[in-house]
């Protein structure tokens, strides 16, 4: 999956969970406003019993109201126990712990009566000749009012980061507009006095100039040309041939230890026979080119460099491993980032740009596979086979 594709995969996923964040608080709403509604008409009805009871001079009227007062709680949870702590009478408890006063589980009623007692303060009931004590805690109002901010607070983070990212996307984007525009421009200038330059090598070899030197040259224009042509295809679609992986990359290895120090020892092991990937050539070398030069970097110009192709049944694996002073693992990430650099002089640019033509115009991956301070370390770049 490519970069690009992850981060809009992350702002979807974000943009969902909010939509469905929104839709929950929505039916929650819904849901509080029916209790509050069925709340409402209970006590509409208890004070219109009320008001009958006192209308009425009968005794047996004003006990059922009373009684009906006491009956109407449906929703906050409630103990009832003596002076002495026995347990008299309960509503909306839970059945296995506890019935009226009939209790099934002591240790849950008291550990119970002790949260309730934390939750909320006990009120005391003077009946004649004893006391009384009303133990009762939240109810399932309360509690699903109690996660609203919290709910609410989550909603704002979402939004926020969907915003955040957004933001970042649209200025990456710029960003990659202008570098991409930038390498264009720059492919374009070189295009012109490279011409000139495969013109002097042609006049160079009419007036018998030795042909190693000119040929040497020729490969350096050459080069150039590659170069420029890299350029030319930065924030464009590449082109992908089916290529054989190992010979592509042993021409630029090839290349690259030619106009090395002799310092460097090079080592080079494929399979000896094809091995079939779709790619575009010149930003392949492109690819060896920068690990390459960032391995010999890490080495100070001095140690050895490995290359090897390992093929697997579906991917193959190209692994750069150099001598040089590693990387810690807080960084295996951060080497990819644009900017990103150890060295004094530099941009920075170098593994991004491998990173972008490998994973997003190749299809492919590419990570530190492995890296000890002071030993060395080991790039792997992975691509799916023809």
């Amino acid at each position: 999956m490519q970069i690009s594709d992850k981060r809009t995969v992350t702002r979807w996923v974000i943009i969902a969970v909010s939509f469905f964040l929104v839709l929950f608080i929505v039916w929650n709403t819904y849901y509080l406003f029916q209790i509050f509604k069925d709340e409402e008409h209970a006590k509409m009805d208890l004070w219109a019993s009320a008001t009958e009871a006192i209308s009425s001079p009968e005794e047996d009227k004003t006990l059922e109201t009373l009684n009906n007062i006491t009956e109407n709680n449906n929703t906050i949870p409630i103990i009832l126990t003596d002076s002495k702590g026995k347990i008299k009478n309960s509503r909306n408890i839970d059945e296995s712990i506890l019935v009226d006063d009939v209790v099934k589980d002591s240790v849950a009623a008291y550990r119970l009566i002790e949260s309730f007692k934390a939750t909320n303060t006990p009120i005391t009931i003077n009946v004649p000749g004893n006391k009384q004590y009303l133990y009762y805690g939240n109810s399932t109002l309360l509690n699903i009012l109690k996660y609203y901010p919290l709910a609410l607070g989550l909603i704002i983070i979402l939004f926020g980061a969907v915003v955040y990212n957004f933001y970042r996307a649209t200025k990456a984007g710029a960003q990659n507009r202008l570098w991409a525009g930038m390498a264009k421009e720059t492919a374009h200038q070189i295009g012109t006095p490279l011409s000139s330059l495969l013109g002097w090598i042609e006049i160079m070899r009419v007036d018998n100039v030795d042909e190693t030197t000119v040929s040497e040259v020729e490969k350096d224009v050459m080069r150039l040309q590659t170069i420029a042509e890299r350029f030319s295809k930065i924030g464009s679609e590449p082109v992908l041939e089916e290529r054989d992986i190992v010979a592509e990359t042993e021409k630029s290895f090839q290349y690259l230890k030619s106009r090395f120090s002799s310092q460097v020892n090079f080592t080079f092991t494929a399979p000896d026979h094809p091995v079939n990937v779709h790619l575009n050539p010149e930003l392949h070398s492109w690819t060896i080119e920068n690990l390459v030069k960032n391995a010999i970097d890490a080495m100070r110009g001095k140690g050895s460099l490995q290359v090897a192709i390992e093929e697997r049944d579906k991917f193959v694996k190209i692994k750069v491993t150099d001598t040089g002073k590693g990387i810690p693992k807080t960084q295996f990430k951060k080497v990819f980032e644009p900017g990103f650099t150890t060295k004094k002089r530099g941009w920075g640019l170098g593994l991004s740009l491998t990173r972008r033509i490998v994973e997003e115009y190749h299809k492919g991956r590419i990570k530190v596979l492995s890296s000890e301070i002071g030993k060395g370390t080991t790039m792997q770049a992975s691509y799916k086979r023809a």
